[in-house]
């Protein structure tokens, strides 16, 4: 993620504009994650979380909120996200739907 520090965005864009739209970018990432765990299993979940807690070295079964939160950590490191500057490109070139979901033109 860009720090907004002259890069083009900060050229074109006031910083309580930049605030604003790195926090839709973050809810943007937020919500693609969510996304995801949305298609998984309980099951899926707890599988996963229980491969990612022995690979941090974690042993015992986690609760359920732990195996969502470590899920979601392992998978916001392994999802394809575009960094901000992609992002806020196309988010300028396709605005906000009525639906409130960004469209994407895709990476």
């Amino acid at each position: 993620m860009s720090s907004g520090r002259g890069s083009p965005e900060s050229a074109t864009v006031g910083s309580g504009d930049l605030v604003m739209l790195r926090a839709k970018y973050l809810d943007y990432c937020s919500a693609q994650i969510a996304d995801l765990l949305l298609y998984l299993s309980p099951d899926e979940i707890f599988v996963l979380a229980e491969r990612a807690g022995r690979d941090e070295g974690r042993v015992g079964a986690p609760s359920y909120s732990e195996a969502v939160a470590v899920a979601t950590r392992w998978l916001s490191k392994r999802m394809a996200l575009p960094p901000f500057d992609v992002w806020l490109e196309d988010y300028r070139l396709h605005p906000v739907a009525a639906t409130g979901k960004v469209a994407f033109s895709g990476w």
